[in-house]
């Protein structure tokens, strides 16, 4: 992206040069460290809701600002201004240094700005759609959804778009910026049967694209079918079943459960400190042999993906486990340069007023060789699980508990009735080594995941193909 356009928002305006970077980095290092960085930032996002027909909620917000972050060994100084003056950010440096105090004497900053891929469009997604479109686009999908079934009893439906700038300079020479489009279209239902049971369903999707994609032929209406098609199965779901058993879980969405289960264990921050369940197993056999698992910033208008991330670096393709086998980790620079590996690009940050650490992009498993019916038909008597609503999972051991939306019994290799209610317990490393059959339907969720970690939200992407597991316990209400 280029360094000349996001110039003229942060540095032109603010009488701000190159030089006055250096400079400013230069004084960061004045008192010791290793490394500092700048981080500028410029966000607008705007927001839709309506609920039943009726606007319920429509924002226009704008946040801007600087984060310096300076590193001695494993210590942070770090401080912010939203004020992008020379005058502020200097003040911001000299409270990021207090951490540091040595006599080094640290060579001049020479920034070198590098071009990265463009993965996704540098435009501006909130231009050329005005508001009455967008709140006509939310109202037709709330019409549409109640033609299709009489059972639909409220409708809420949201659009969230944002545009955000970045610009990084480092005392390492980085010097990057990035331009980041987002839009997320989103619907929930709520459906009654004739006894007066109620259920949800929602869907929805979007990226790193532009407003006016969400527009296309057909877009919204798959969201309000799946929506519905989510209340509806729930309406006539019986309780889940107890127990251990095979679980097949379904391409896509359900690779939330990877995500977290074994995606944060692989995080550079918790295998530096030891605390991870995958802590010092680099080149050993950490799942099944059937398991490919990959962290991709660099897949096209995807939600997770980035041109260069929140330090400079350029996203790349970082296979993390190859056949079974645990070949590296997820890392920023700081945990890089303690662990003495190279960074991957996953330096992430949910703002300029947070510090970055190891986040995934978009972590998915790759495809095998099986038909997804040829999973499901190996199946005796199991779960089959095509959708997550949440889940918890404790990094240190890799347990966890999700809680399936939609889920149905495999009896006899065919698929029979939904159950409601059940649960997913284990922990990921576990699992992982139970995985005995992959299929060949590798899919992609559809663009709504959003990660938490320490406090910080970010956009990733989450994919997996249909996959069984031979053992598994499932928590359920059926007595």
């Amino acid at each position: 992206m280029s360094i000349k356009q996001t110039s003229q928002t942060f540095l032109e305006p603010n009488g701000l040069s190159i030089n006055d970077l250096e400079n400013l980095l230069g004084g960061a290092l004045a008192t010791g460290g290793d490394f500092a960085d700048l981080y500028f930032q410029s966000s607008r996002l705007e927001s839709w809701v309506l609920e039943n027909q009726q606007v319920k909620s429509g924002s226009h917000s704008i946040d801007r600002g600087v984060g310096v972050r300076i590193n001695q060994g494993e210590k942070t100084g770090f401080a912010y201004t939203d004020a992008l003056n020379k005058n502020s950010i200097e003040q911001a440096v000299q409270t990021a240094r207090s951490i540091a105090r040595d006599n080094r004497n640290h060579p001049a900053v020479n920034l070198r700005s590098a071009e990265a891929k463009t993965l996704y469009t540098p435009q501006d997604v909130l231009n050329g759609v005005d508001n009455k479109a967008i709140i006509q686009l939310l109202n037709d999908m709330d019409v549409a959804a109640r033609k299709k079934d009489a059972r639909v009893k409220k409708v809420i439906c949201s659009l969230v778009s944002s545009q955000e700038e970045i610009m990084v300079a480092a005392t390492d020479g980085t010097f990057g910026a990035d331009i980041r489009p987002m839009v997320k279209l989103s619907i929930q239902v709520i459906c009654a049967d004739d006894k007066g049971r109620m259920e949800m369903g929602y869907a929805g999707g979007g990226g790193r694209i532009l407003l006016n994609d969400v527009f296309q032929a057909g877009y919204a209406d798959s969201f309000v079918d799946q929506a519905i098609h989510g209340a509806l199965i729930n309406l006539q779901a019986k309780p889940a079943p107890a127990g251990e058993m095979p679980v097949v879980l379904a391409g896509g969405w359900p690779g939330v459960l990877l995500h977290e289960a074994v995606g944060h264990g692989l995080e550079g921050d918790f295998n530096r400190k030891g605390s991870s369940a995958f802590a010092g197993k680099v080149g050993q056999q950490v799942t099944s042999s059937a398991c490919t698992i990959i962290d991709s910033g660099i897949m096209p208008n995807r939600r997770g993906s980035l041109n260069i991330d929140d330090e400079g670096t350029p996203s790349q393709e970082n296979v993390l486990i190859e056949n079974g086998i645990l070949r590296g980790y997820m890392q920023d620079k700081l945990n890089a340069r303690l662990m003495g590996v190279p960074t991957t690009g996953n330096g992430r940050r949910e703002s300029f007023a947070h510090l970055p650490m190891p986040r995934m992009t978009n972590t998915y498993m790759l495809g095998g060789d099986y038909d997804p019916q040829e999973i499901i038909a190996s199946v005796d008597k199991g779960l089959y699980a095509v959708n997550f609503s949440g889940g918890q999972v404790d990094i240190t051991n890799g347990k966890f508990v999700f809680s399936a939306s939609e889920a149905y019994m495999i009896e006899n290799g065919k698929v029979t009735h939904p159950v409601k209610g059940a649960t997913l317990i284990g922990d990921g490393p576990a699992a992982m080594q139970k995985v005995s059959m992959v299929g060949n339907d590798l899919a992609f969720d559809q663009g709504l995941g959003v990660c938490g970690k320490d406090g910080q939200s970010i956009p990733v992407g989450i994919g997996q193909p249909s996959l069984k597991i031979d053992q598994l316990t499932v928590g359920g209400t059926q007595v």
